[in-house]
C-alpha cells in the first residue's frame, strides 16, 4: 500500500509539473507596460588578466612588419608554424598585472582596453617607424559555459566578442520546461573576485542591466524549478522504496528455501 501510495503521489506530481502555466514560462511578461531606454552605448569587450590576444601586424609591405609578429623563436614550443603574419594563430597571454610583452614596442598595459583601443594604439605606435601599418587583434579565450536546466549545457566558444545572455541560452538550445525562470544566476570574475547576480527572464528590466552582455569566461547556472525537484525527490523515494523490498523479499526466500 504504501508503494501505491507513493506512486500516486509521483504521478499527481508529474500532472502538476505538466500543467504549468504561461505565466511560469514566458519571457518578459511586462514587456508591455515598460518603456525601455534606448541604449546610448555599444558594449564592447574589455581585455582582462589571463586574456589571450591574437595580434597580427600587417601592411604593404610584410618584410617592414614581420618584426611586430611573433615567431616560433621567441615562444619556443606550442605555437604554430605558419610563417605568414596574415594568419599567424600565435596568442599573446595578459599577465597578472595586466601587460603583454610586445615585439620592438616592449611592455604595454592592455588590461582595460577595449580591442578597438587597443588596434588604435598598435597602430599609432607601429606607425611612428613603419608606413600604413594595419593591425588585427582578437580574443582567444572569449567563451561561456552554461550549466543547469538547458537542452545543451556545456562551453561555448564566442566569435564575435558580443553575445547577451539570450543569445547566450540559444546557443544552449534555450531552457528546458522545468527551469526556474525567475532564479537564474550569472557568476562573473570582476577584478580578481568571483561575484553572482540574480537575473529574471519573467521581466524585461534584463534588457538593459549591465549583466545583459555577457563577459567572457561568464558562467550562467539555470536552476530547476521546485516542481522538477520535488518530482525527482519522490522519484529516488520510491525507487528506494522498491529497491527495498525486493532485496527484503530476496532474502525471506532465501530464508524459507533455506527452511
Amino acid at each position: 500500500m504504501k508503494i501505491l501510495r507513493l506512486l500516486a503521489f509521483s504521478a499527481v506530481l508529474a500532472m502538476a509539473a505538466s500543467c504549468a502555466t504561461s505565466k511560469d514560462i514566458v519571457y518578459f511578461q511586462d514587456i508591455d507596460d515598460v518603456q525601455l531606454k534606448a541604449l546610448t552605448t555599444e558594449y564592447e569587450a574589455v581585455i582582462k588578466k589571463d586574456d589571450r590576444l591574437s595580434i597580427v601586424v600587417s601592411g604593404p609591405d610584410k618584410v617592414v612588419t614581420a618584426p611586430y609578429n611573433l615567431t616560433l623563436g621567441e615562444l619556443g614550443t606550442g605555437a604554430s608554424t605558419n610563417s605568414d603574419p596574415d594568419k599567424a594563430t600565435l596568442s599573446y597571454l595578459v599577465d597578472s598585472d595586466g601587460n603583454i610583452d610586445f615585439p620592438i614596442l616592449g611592455v604595454i598595459h592592455v588590461e582595460g582596453m577595449t580591442r578597438n583601443q587597443l588596434v588604435d594604439y598598435l597602430t599609432a605606435e607601429i606607425g611612428k617607424d613603419v608606413k600604413d601599418p594595419i593591425v588585427y587583434v582578437s580574443f582567444r579565450n572569449y567563451k561561456i559555459t552554461i550549466l543547469g536546466e538547458v537542452r545543451s549545457p556545456g562551453t561555448y566558444t564566442i566569435d564575435s566578442e558580443k553575445i547577451n545572455i539570450l543569445q547566450a541560452l540559444g546557443r544552449a538550445g534555450d531552457l528546458q520546461l522545468t527551469a526556474q525562470r525567475e532564479g537564474i544566476l550569472l557568476i562573473r570574475e570582476v577584478d580578481g573576485v568571483q561575484q553572482h547576480y540574480t537575473i529574471d527572464l519573467k521581466k524585461s528590466d534584463i534588457l538593459e542591466s549591465p549583466y545583459f552582455y555577457l563577459q567572457q569566461n561568464d558562467v550562467i547556472v539555470v536552476p530547476p524549478s521546485a516542481t522538477r525537484v520535488a518530482t525527482a525527490t519522490a522519484a529516488t523515494g520510491i525507487w528506494s522504496v522498491v529497491l527495498s523490498s525486493i532485496t527484503t523479499c530476496a532474502t525471506l526466500i532465501t530464508l524459507i528455501v533455506k527452511l
